[in-house]
């Protein structure tokens, strides 16, 4: 909400030497999110004034259409003669009044005016833009071309209210009241203990049976609907200067007279208005529930198909607007046209149920102003006093004649009152404040308070976030101030530390960066024509997605599966800003749908949710789990005068797995593999034990090129996936520190040649259960192929290390040791010793 100063004043007697900083401070004290003082006209220096144009003279031997004018300005000049001006704009003419800057002028930004050639022509000034002033966008789309009646060297600093300043408010969802200016001032006077002038005490004619007709079917929908009359409207009434600033400095854009009195009065008042041209609403004005699929076009000129839920404005036509939003195009005013604009209006000012307007500007993704107000709770008993002013200023500004007829169709309802004991404040403050100030207080929000040691309240209608005692005491805290709480660290009891599985999380973050990784977190939000880009299968189960109802971005509507996109999309953001060398990681949870669909229940808000009813709202959610994922590109090891570097390739993904492996004390089983965006040949399956039974936890390796090109990625950009939560299942345990042995390892190495099919993961684990309980380590050191070994074939060596725990070995233990583990090698896939 943005609150122009001068505009303020008007309804509370601030110090004239109060400034906005001044006023930031108060408000900040009193609760309100005050962001910035924003100051209107800074550094601008005269002389600005109202010119009349004199005489315009065309130069077309340029480019662009160029104008010649002479302004009178006046004695603004010292002379009294026609200023000359050279201007390109075309939205004025002779006659008109407009806004001239003259030579020794500062507009905004320091921009010094001063006479110069231009064109051919010496220019003696400007003829102003609003942009050019600081004014906005007033819907001119050019020059400001003034009304006649004001005279010629008026000084248009004070005329056009260019010296001002703006408190920007950020109005969280529980203060819709300060969405007004009647709203902030009411702040803004409990802040310097100062009256308020309330704009909405308005003498407001009783309602009769001549009105509008109205019929409302729905009345939790609409509790409160007030309709106007004006008629007579001159259509080439135009909204005066001060009305169209107001609107400026408060962020919005002067349309025409009509809606920008309907607008003028929801910034005062917060009540949204709107107008209808009464002579394009057919019959009785109705509010119901929209048919499901009825369709509607809207002011923006969108047609939309309406939903059942949808509150809409209907006359016998059917929808003439959708409630609280926005209006209809089919009764729209017609305006800047004497014979086709609008003389008569309807005045609508209801009052909507805040739930059912904020499904539907969302559902229609119509954020505008007045859903902004009713979704945040609207004072139902301004209607009538802002159906009232919007009829007073038509009246003044465009001549109208106000109709006699005054409808009010109200829904039954009480005032809402909380009972609090009186020291209740006290007790969540942990102060002393005493019952005559909270009656104090709470006086001054609105309320009406009976009682002595127990309380009755009656809740001000424009406060309908006031629901039990604690919204009452934090009234009372804040207008007292936070600041004077009291400082009291708490005492929490001792907790029993990090569980095994935050622990393990810990140390995988640790060791992936101290492995060189950076570590880069990611929404957890995705679209499914990712699943294309990474090559998965159709049917892949990854691509059963969880989609979210109202999500955040319609290009990403579904949570992830995995934690590659993510990844992929920092490493080509990365990429493009010139860091080419990147190593990436992420732990996150993936999101899986459940088989079978379940519906999760509401749960109770006035009592503890029990067990049962817990556990069925944890059933309703998709499976998540953990997911432990890196990506790398460019070099893995920089060149320099120590060595030659290298690239960061396959090899590096696979032992990222392995880092994790140790981590949780897991053993990993390596292998060759194929899935989705993994390039076939160059693709390492990552599989453990659990009970038993071998499961393929992830994969590793470098991405397929057709992945690489449809993502954008550097080439051969290489990854690595897999499920911690099943890594985790197979650990066993906090991994064990090495024993140290005081006996001698005994190395032996083996060179087998097999067929290049076999392989090698399958060949070491062979290896490792012939060798026995003696062996302590096997490691495969190299891999040769060639016309020695033969076609088809390859060569791989080990390195096997044993040792005893009790004795040292002999060689003819250690060698029966690596025969019996050739052996087995030699029968199960066919492996011969190298050069035997």
């Amino acid at each position: 909400m943005r609150v122009p100063l001068s505009w303020l004043r008007e309804y509370v007697d601030l110090p004239t030497t109060e400034t906005g900083r001044d006023v930031q401070a108060k408000l900040i004290e009193v609760g309100l999110e005050v962001e910035t003082v924003e100051p209107l006209g800074a550094g601008l220096t005269g002389p600005l004034v109202v010119g009349k144009v004199l005489t315009i003279e065309e130069l077309t031997e340029f480019k662009k259409p160029i104008r010649f004018c002479t302004v009178d300005v006046g004695q603004a000049n010292g002379t009294g003669e026609p200023q000359e001006i050279v201007c390109g704009a075309r939205n004025f003419a002779v006659g008109d009044k407009v806004v001239v800057v003259l030579p020794g002028a500062v507009l905004p930004g320091d921009f010094k005016i001063a006479a110069r050639k231009t064109y051919g022509k010496t220019s003696h000034g400007m003829i102003c833009s609003g942009d050019e002033l600081g004014m906005g966008d007033d819907g001119s789309g050019g020059i400001i071309v003034l009304p006649p009646e004001h005279e010629v060297g008026t000084d248009a600093i004070a005329l056009l209210e260019l010296v001002d300043e703006v408190l920007d408010i950020a109005v969280t969802p529980d203060r819709g009241y300060a969405l007004s200016m009647r709203g902030v001032a009411r702040e803004t006077a409990t802040a310097y203990g100062l009256p308020l002038r309330d704009p909405a005490l308005l003498d407001v004619p009783a309602p009769n049976a001549s009105g509008y007709p109205v019929k409302i079917s729905d009345p939790r929908g609409c509790d409160r609907f007030t309709a106007r009359t004006v008629t007579g409207l001159q259509p080439e009434a135009r909204s005066p200067i001060w009305l169209k600033r107001r609107l400026q400095k408060a962020g919005m854009r002067p349309i025409s007279l009509a809606v920008d009195v309907t607008n003028y009065v929801m910034l005062e008042l917060g009540q949204p208005l709107h107008a209808y041209d009464r002579s394009r609403i057919e019959g009785t004005i109705g509010v119901r529930r929209a048919e499901q699929g009825e369709k509607f076009t809207t002011l923006d000129g969108a047609n939309r198909v309406l939903d059942a839920e949808d509150l809409v404005i209907t006359d016998d036509r059917g929808p003439i607007g959708l409630a609280g939003v926005m209006g209809g195009a089919n009764t729209e005013i017609a305006d800047h046209a004497e014979d086709a604009g609008t003389t008569d209006v309807v005045i609508e000012a209801a009052h909507f149920d805040a739930i059912s307007i904020a499904r539907t500007a969302r559902r229609h993704k119509l954020p505008s102003e007045a859903a902004k107000r009713f979704e945040r709770g609207v004072d139902p008993q301004a209607a009538s006093a802002a159906a009232q002013r919007t009829v007073d200023l038509l009246v003044l500004l465009a001549g109208g004649k106000a109709e006699t007829g005054v409808t009010e169709v109200i829904a039954p309802s009480a005032p809402r009152t909380i009972s609090m004991p009186a020291d209740h404040p006290d007790k969540v403050a942990g102060m002393d404040y005493g019952r005559e100030t909270v009656v104090r207080r709470l006086q001054e929000v609105g309320c009406d308070v009976y009682g002595q040691d127990a309380l009755t309240v009656t809740v001000p209608s424009w406060r309908p976030d006031l629901t039990e005692p604690n919204d009452l005491a934090e009234e009372v805290i804040r207008l007292e101030g936070y600041e004077n709480l009291p400082s009291t660290l708490p005492k929490p009891p001792a907790g029993r530390g990090l569980t095994d599985r935050q622990r393990l999380h810990r140390r995988i973050g640790r060791a992936l960066a101290g492995s060189g990784f950076v570590e880069a977190p990611n929404y957890p939000f995705i679209g499914e024509q990712v699943f294309d880009q990474l090559g998965l299968e159709p049917g892949d189960p990854k691509r059963r997605v969880v989609k979210l109802v109202n999500p955040l971005s319609d290009e990403e509507p579904a949570l992830r599966t995995t934690l590659l996109p993510g990844l992929l999309g920092a490493l080509r953001r990365n990429e493009g800003r010139g860091s080419h060398d990147l190593a990436l990681f992420e732990t996150g949870l993936v999101f899986q749908p459940r088989e079978e669909a379940r519906v999760a229940v509401r749960l109770p808000v006035d009592r503890r949710p029990t067990d049962e009813e817990i556990a069925s709202l944890t059933e309703a959610l998709p499976v998540q789990p953990r997911h432990a994922a890196v990506v790398l590109a460019g070099a893995r090891e920089q060149a320099g005068w120590w060595g030659k570097g290298r690239p960061a390739d396959w090899a590096d993904a696979v032992q990222a797995a392995r880092t994790l492996a140790a981590e949780s004390g897991t053993e990993l089983l390596v292998r060759q593999g194929q899935y989705g965006p993994w390039h076939p040949g160059r693709c390492a399956e990552l599989a453990v034990v659990i009970d038993g039974a071998e499961q393929v936890i992830g994969y590793a390796g470098e991405l397929h090129p057709r992945v690489v090109k449809a993502l954008s990625l550097p080439a051969r950009t290489c990854a690595m996936e897999l499920d911690l939560d099943r890594l985790e299942d197979a650990s066993t345990g906090v991994p064990q520190g090495p024993k140290i042995s005081t006996f001698p390892v005994a190395t032996q190495d083996v060179a087998l040649v097999v067929d290049e099919d076999v392989p090698a993961a399958d060949v070491e684990k062979i290896l490792r259960e012939g060798a026995g309980e003696l062996l302590e380590s096997i490691r495969l050191f190299d891999v040769f192929t060639g016309e020695q070994i033969g076609a088809g074939k390859k060569s791989l060596a080990y390195a096997l290390r044993f040792r005893a725990a009790d004795r040292t070995l002999t060689v003819d233990e250690a060698s029966a040791a690596r025969d019996a583990a050739v052996a087995l090698a030699a029968e199960r896939t066919g492996a011969v010793l190298r050069g035997a």
